[in-house]
C-alpha cells in the first residue's frame, strides 16, 4: 500500500471511529449533544444518528482491507456519509459546518481513486 494512501486511511479511520462511536454510544457528552442537535434540526431522530454511526464504524474499519473489494466499499461508505453530511450542512446550517465533511469526501475519493 502506498504511504500516502496509508496515511489517508489512518486519518479517515481515526476521524470516523471517533465520530461513529460518539454517535452510537454517546461517550463524549458535549460532542454527542451537539451532533444530536444537528440531527434533530434536520428532522432526523436518534435512531438515524445511530445508523449513521454504525455506517461510519463499518467504513472506518473496512477501509483498511485495500487488498480486497471491502477496502473500496469502506471508502465508498465514508464518501457517501460525507456527501450526506455536506447536503444536510449546506441545506440547514452554514457551509463552515460542512468543512470537515468536505475534507473527508476528498480523502475518501482519493482512496477510491488510488485503490
Amino acid at each position: 500500500m502506498d504511504t500516502l494512501v496509508t496515511v489517508i486511511i489512518g486519518l479517515l479511520s481515526v476521524f470516523f471511529i471517533f465520530a461513529g462511536s460518539i454517535k452510537l454510544l454517546g461517550w463524549q457528552k458535549m460532542i454527542f449533544e451537539k451532533q444530536l442537535e444537528f440531527f434533530h434540526s434536520y428532522g432526523l431522530n436518534r435512531q438515524i444518528m445511530a445508523v449513521v454511526g454504525v455506517v461510519e464504524l463499518i467504513g472506518a474499519t473496512s477501509i483498511w482491507l485495500q487488498s480486497s473489494i471491502l477496502g473500496v466499499l469502506g471508502a465508498a461508505l465514508l464518501l457517501a456519509t460525507s456527501l450526506g453530511a455536506i447536503f444536510f450542512h449546506l441545506r440547514f446550517d452554514t457551509w463552515k459546518d460542512g468543512v470537515p465533511a468536505m475534507l473527508t469526501l476528498i480523502l475518501s475519493g482519493v482512496v477510491i481513486f488510488l485503490a
